[in-house]
């Protein structure tokens, strides 16, 4: 009995059964129609090849094709070879709606017409083809070398470049030596979790509004993750120093996005800057500086890197996801020279790292100053779309505050006590996705804030406009 699995194609294998090789294959290959692993249009290997994989003769193949371009499974033609042919798919029956009730209403789409969700890019803005001449020239340069399992640091071409950059555009004391790529800013992190738990650490302070995300991945590597608290002009870190009188604990570490706080949009004072650092001296706890969109200020000089202040006491951790795209999958953390060894060893476990030649490609891409010529580019472009924010929104409702606007990729919108849930729902029904601030609010901090989280980077520049204007539909004018 012939009962194997033979490669076919593109990663797509037939089953064949049964004693009869011809009624086997053509078996196999209804299955594999019908089943959809075989599509319309497919091309099939020729009677020839298909034989040598099987192992059967070459007549059988061509005569089970013969037979299934009969039954209407394939087409044959001359020069086009054999494909799959495009059948009718039945269809369920349609009944029809009682006639006493001919125009009940359709329920709305689910799919938002407009996308001003917070942190994403613009998309449709992604440099194509300059990010394609700098793969070329990247795997054309790439020693063989670069196709193994390589350095869990990362390739040292992306290290180099990476270094030079964030000390001219970051600040950052960075050495190639001293940085980790990895596969995003939540990789980074859980690999920053993993290190302090085996340092001891028990809880790593977060800040009052901020992504649930990060707070469940360093949870889940056995770590507390105890509030810091939070005023007009930003974190509290003077609580750090508290410690058990602000009822935080022993907290060996924090979180924070010092140069562009997320979601409310401040940067850190000065004095907390230096203070948070100070206590890091102090009590040799680490900062975990989350510099999200670092690139992207508007009203004065970049805020620089609190790395820069203490580089043996801050991580600090970049993407190219909101300067380029989230898909690209391109992190990297600075560390201390005391953490570097043990963020290797607990990358190495699973050396989960983007792909050698993205990291080569990113590299000719920075190093070449395409990057920085597409940051300059997009920062006036997300300007132009803040300022025509600001307008829009001082034009419909005079009273709305606008926020956070001195950097990064979205804007805060004051809403009046109490509202913010009614204004959500408005703009779903106008098909707008929009996120309220207590979306981001720590669970045991108090709602003393309502308000919209407006992603202005979003939408393409096709959609902007339209985005625009749904959301001033949603805006009560007075918001005061």
């Amino acid at each position: 009995m012939v009962n194997e699995w033979a490669t076919f194609g593109a990663d797509l294998h037939l089953e064949l059964r049964g004693p009869r090789l011809r009624a086997g294959l053509m078996d196999a290959l209804r299955e594999a129609v019908r089943s959809g692993r075989l599509e319309a249009g497919t091309r099939l290997p020729s009677s020839r090849s298909l034989a040598a994989d099987l192992g059967m003769a070459r007549n059988t193949v061509a005569d089970a094709y013969a037979e299934l371009v009969a039954e209407g499974w394939l087409t044959a033609r001359q020069g086009s070879g054999t494909r799959v042919a495009r059948r009718a798919e039945p269809r369920p029956p349609v009944r029809p709606s009682p006639a006493s009730s001919p125009a009940l209403a359709l329920p709305r789409s689910t799919t938002p017409a407009h996308n001003l969700k917070s942190g994403t890019p613009d998309l449709a803005s992604f440099p194509r083809a300059e990010w394609l001449k700098a793969y070329r020239r990247a795997l054309t340069a790439a020693p063989n070398e670069a196709f193994g399992y390589g350095d869990p640091r990362g390739r040292i071409e992306l290290r180099t470049v990476l270094a030079e950059y964030l000390a001219r555009a970051r600040g950052v004391h960075a050495r190639p030596e001293r940085i980790v790529v990895c596969a995003g800013f939540a990789h980074g992190l859980t690999l920053m979790g993993q290190v302090l738990r085996s340092h001891g650490v028990t809880d790593v302070a977060i800040e009052s509004y901020g992504l649930d995300l990060h707070a469940d991945l360093l949870t889940r590597t056995g770590l507390g993750t105890p509030v810091l608290p939070f005023d007009e002009r930003g974190t509290r870190v003077e609580e750090l120093s508290e410690g058990a009188g602000a009822g935080l604990g022993p907290v060996g570490a924090v979180l924070m996005t010092a140069a562009h706080q997320f979601p409310l949009g401040g940067a850190l004072p000065p004095d907390r800057r230096a203070a948070v650092v100070d206590w890091a001296r102090t009590s040799g706890g680490f900062v975990l500086e989350d510099d999200y969109d670092g690139e992207f200020r508007y009203d004065r000089q970049p805020v620089g890197a609190l790395q820069g202040l203490d580089p043996e006491r801050v991580v600090h951790l970049g993407t190219a996801s909101k300067s380029l795209a989230p898909g690209l999958r391109l992190g990297w953390m600075v560390l201390p020279e005391s953490l570097v060894g043990e963020v290797v060893a607990a990358k190495s476990g699973a050396n989960l790292v983007p792909g050698a030649p993205d990291q080569l490609a990113f590299a000719e891409f920075l190093g070449s100053g395409a990057y920085d010529r597409h940051v300059r580019a997009m920062r006036l472009r997300y300007r132009r779309r803040r300022d025509q924010l600001v307008a829009a929104v001082s034009a419909h409702s005079p009273e709305t505050r606008v926020g956070g606007i001195a950097a990064g990729l979205h804007a805060v919108l004051t809403l009046p006590p109490g509202t913010e849930r009614d204004v959500l729902r408005a703009a779903a029904w106008n098909g707008l996705a929009v996120q309220g601030v207590n979306q981001f609010r720590r669970p045991t901090v108090p709602a003393t804030l309502d308000g919209l989280v407006v992603g202005y980077a979003t939408p393409p520049d096709s959609g902007w406009q339209g985005a625009l204007r749904s959301l001033c539909r949603v805006l009560p004018p007075g918001v005061s």
